[in-house]
């Protein structure tokens, strides 16, 4: 589409807006008629570590959201010489997980407690139990329960609970729904009925009766939208909390607001039976829609399920490009010391496209990226290491390879459930998110650790927002009945470029013997959580 088209497009209030609250970006892209991203707008931010927990405030929220869409707005602007004055649709995304309780007065009753917390354990294993349903430490019941357990006087003040994704879009158009994606991450999902279990739900109610708390379940959870499905629209006040300067007009349709792994699976076009898509960045996960239910619960796996409902096998890491990020900040300071001042994005680039000149073992190199705990290696806190043997290659490249390795170690280790044990089929894998960025690279140790052909779109570096924004889209564009895994099949994908790398079997049998060896340190990254303070 040129430029004049795009510009009338945009002062007829036609484009469509998605915004997802990232790990550490929240970013708002602006789409076309054709779905395809014409502007975007980011703002950086870091959780904290208060008081043993992860954590975000909610004056960083609406910071980061209005200084996203700020800069979105200066790119149309400047490239299309026009203001944001209406939309055709918008939608919110985010973290899923984690826990945010409010009063009756709409006041957060304590710090916003997010999915990086491996605080949980009790409560996750006991609901696990009684569900016969795996619950992760991060859902956010297993942090409800968690603060029954601990006795938290808040509890008996709870009048809502909700997603980070959720309490934005409550803010903005006074609805307490949710995708029902991003709701799978609250409470298990009836995939029959797209709500939440009535009978966990029952069993739950009766779990905690005797603390005679005043309220049930289902009176403080959000009420459960499918994709396609209309949200509410932006409320006055809601404008004015995304735009300050307050050209944008109130009135705009809202989509359900969905978790990071449903867009995800939307920006890769992996929601129907048998796809499946790995998103890496801060944290790492990947999803496959089943065509069959697991023979088992395993604590490993997560159900959840796609924007539309359908259900999906994720296996969650909380750590994957935080570490490297951090040693290429270190040789930033070195470069410096040098004499030769680089940037985090070329020191990024220099470790990754390096990666490709390492042995396909690492050479006897291992590393441990866990800055935070992690639950699928029973770490409830992380000390990233480095390991090698007195006879390993050390070299930078192998060196750099160690550290993408790793990054993607620990979801191997987990993908060994669904693809060995249930012999789980993947029909397609589409990657997105930082780790896949410098091209080639990321994509090609995936597909050695997983031993299968991996994709990626030249759309992947836009990711969740450019879902959010497509679900948006499918609520205002779509036919009667159709679904969402027709629309984008046959709307939106059906002519977007792809590059797919198949594994090498050198690769393959490297990422084998460095699994091994990564498997078997474990020990040593245990022992040192245990007596490293």
């Amino acid at each position: 589409m040129n430029r004049e088209k795009i510009r009338k497009l945009i002062s007829d209030g036609q484009a469509v807006l998605g915004i997802e609250l990232g790990s550490t970006r929240i970013k708002a892209v602006l789409i076309d008629d054709n779905h395809d991203p014409i502007a975007s707008g980011s703002h950086t931010w870091q959780n904290r570590y208060e008081d043993g927990i992860w954590t975000y405030s909610m004056e960083d929220v609406w910071t980061g959201i209005q200084d996203s869409y700020r800069n979105l707005c200066r790119e149309v602007e400047e490239k299309y010489d026009v203001e944001i004055t209406s939309l055709k649709a918008l939608g919110f995304s985010a973290m899923m997980h984690g826990y945010l309780p409010f009063d009756k007065n709409g006041s957060l009753l304590v710090p916003y407690r997010t999915w990086r917390n491996t605080i949980t354990e009790k409560a996750a294993s006991e609901l696990t139990a009684l569900f016969n349903f795996n619950i992760p430490q991060r859902w956010c019941i297993a942090h409800l329960y968690q603060a029954i357990l601990n006795e938290e006087p808040h509890v008996a003040d709870i009048d809502f609970i909700t997603t980070l994704a959720g309490y934005v879009h409550w803010q903005l158009s006074g609805e307490k729904v949710l995708g029902v994606g991003d709701a799978s991450g609250v409470f298990p999902i009836d995939s029959n009925t797209n709500d939440y279990s009535s009978s966990m739900i029952e069993k739950f109610d009766e779990l905690i009766a005797p603390k005679k708390y005043p309220w049930k379940l289902r009176d403080i959870i959000p009420k459960i939208l499918n994709a396609g499905d209309k949200a509410g629209v932006l409320t006055p006040d809601g404008a004015k909390k995304l735009d300050p300067s307050g050209k944008l007009r109130a009135g705009i349709p809202m989509a359900p607001p969905e978790g990071d792994a449903g867009t995800g699976m939307v920006a890769t076009n992996s929601v129907a039976v048998r796809t499946g898509n790995v998103s890496a960045g801060t944290s790492i996960f990947a999803m496959i829609v089943l065509e069959k239910t697991l023979s088992r619960v395993y604590e490993e796996v997560d159900m959840v399920t796609t924007p539309s409902g359908k259900p999906v096998a994720m296996v969650h890491c909380n750590n994957c490009t935080s570490d490297i990020d951090d040693w290429a900040n270190m040789m930033c300071g070195f470069a410096e010391a040098l004499g030769h001042p680089c940037t985090i994005n070329q020191a990024l680039d220099a470790l990754f496209y390096t990666a490709l000149e390492g042995d396909a073992d690492c050479g006897g190199l291992v590393a441990y990226n866990y800055l935070s705990g992690e639950h699928n290696v029973g770490l409830e806190e992380g000390r990233p290491l480095f390991v090698r043997l007195p006879d390993a290659r050390f070299t930078f490249a192998n060196f750099a390879r160690a550290h993408l390795y790793t990054a993607i170690a620990t979801l191997r280790l987990g993908m060994n459930i669904l693809l060995e044990k249930e012999q789980v089929k993947i029909d397609s894998m589409m990657g997105h998110g930082g780790f896949f960025k410098a091209k080639g690279v990321g994509q090609k140790f995936m597909a050695a650790a997983l031993n299968t052909s991996v994709s990626v779109m030249e759309t992947a570096g836009e990711g969740g927002p450019w879902g959010m924004a497509l679900l948006a889209a499918y609520m205002v564009n779509k036919d009667d009945g159709e679904t969402l895994e027709d629309y984008l099949a046959k709307k939106v994908f059906a002519d977007k470029a792809v590059s797919q790398i198949e594994p090498d079997i050198k690769d393959v049998q490297g990422f084998n013997q460095y699994i091994k060896k990564f498997e078997a340190g474990l020990e040593v990254e245990k022992a040192a959580v245990t007596h490293i303070r």
